[in-house]
This record gives C-alpha cells, sequence and structure tokens, in this order.
C-alpha cells in the first residue's frame, strides 16, 4: 500500500461522498432526472476508484477505510430519500426494506469496529456477496429513480426491492459465516 493519501483512487471515492448531499437535495426539490444522473455518476467514480487504486498502485489504508463508507453512505442516503413519504415520488422504497438494507450496513459497520476493538486488529476484506450486494442496491436505485423520473409505476421496481430483500438476507448469513471464521482466527 502507498502512504500518499490524495491518490486518485481516494480522490474519487471523496468525489462520491460529496455527491451524497447534492444527490440527496435533488431528489427532495424533486428534480429527478439530475438526481438519477448525479447517482449514475457517483456509481461510475465507485467502479473508476477501484480501477485506479489497482492500476496506479494507489492502494492505501485511507482508501480501504473511505471507499466502503462512501458506499455506505450513498446507498443509504438512497434508500432513505426513496422511502420519504410526499416528496413526489410515484415509486417508493418500502420502510421495511430501508430498514433491513440499513441494519445490514450498520451491523457489519459495528462488528468491524467492535472486533478490532476487543480482540485486535484484523483484515475485513469485501466478501464477494457484500459486492454483488452493493451492485444490486445500486441497480435498484437506478431503477426507482428512472421510474420516478418517467413519473410512472413499473413490475421493474417491485422486482428490484425483491431482489434487493434476498440479496440483503443473503449477505447477513455471508457476513455471520465470514465473521465466525475470522473469530475463531
Amino acid at each position: 500500500m502507498t502512504t500518499q493519501v490524495f491518490t486518485l483512487a481516494n480522490q474519487l471515492t471523496m468525489l462520491r461522498m460529496l455527491l451524497v448531499p447534492a444527490f440527496v437535495l435533488l431528489t427532495l426539490y424533486g428534480r429527478f432526472g439530475w438526481a438519477l444522473l448525479t447517482f449514475i455518476f457517483a456509481g461510475i467514480t465507485d467502479l473508476l476508484d477501484g480501477f485506479a487504486a489497482r492500476t496506479t498502485s494507489g492502494k492505501t489504508d485511507l482508501g480501504a477505510w473511505l471507499d466502503p463508507i462512501a458506499d455506505k453512505l450513498l446507498i443509504g442516503a438512497t434508500f432513505v430519500v426513496l422511502t420519504l413519504p410526499n416528496i413526489g415520488l410515484v415509486n417508493r422504497l418500502p420502510l421495511w426494506l430501508t430498514i433491513t438494507v440499513l441494519s445490514r450496513d450498520v451491523g457489519i459497520l459495528l462488528t468491524v469496529a467492535i472486533i478490532n476493538l476487543a480482540v485486535g486488529p484484523r483484515t475485513f476484506r469485501p466478501s464477494p456477496l457484500g459486492k454483488v450486494a452493493t451492485a444490486v442496491f445500486v441497480v435498484s436505485c437506478v431503477v426507482v429513480m428512472f421510474f420516478n423520473y418517467l413519473g410512472r409505476t413499473s413490475l421493474w421496481v417491485e422486482a428490484a426491492i425483491w431482489i434487493s430483500l434476498g440479496i440483503t438476507l443473503a449477505s447477513w448469513v455471508d457476513y455471520a459465516w465470514r465473521l465466525a471464521r475470522i473469530i475463531n482466527k
């Protein structure tokens, strides 16, 4: 890992974090097209920061912490905003789904913190299923926002909701299994 802090990868991650409030405000003010473009741009920065870190030897300890936090901020804020009533959304995420997804993310963050404090430093690499879950959440949010932009409902939105629930539950089980292995090292 490099000791530089402001690598291209870290700058892209920080940009993604700065796009979160812009996305939230655009959605709250009913600028669904701009909100969708902002979200997609933030998603692209997620792809680019990983590519930049791998190809430019720009992997840093800071980036290892910032990237998952930026992902969780973007996904969490998006799920919350797309659940809010009375902001003109034709398609809203159900409250139960948002609570389930946020509980998973908070649980992962708290578990990592507690294990590092109680047991000692441990490396928590993102699991393949966790990466799939993040991708599913991003696609689901894009689907919901796209149909909000169009101002109509769709079966694609319903499918996105149920697929998000399925991957959330599957990744919870996967993280619990991985956690047991890490603790028992």
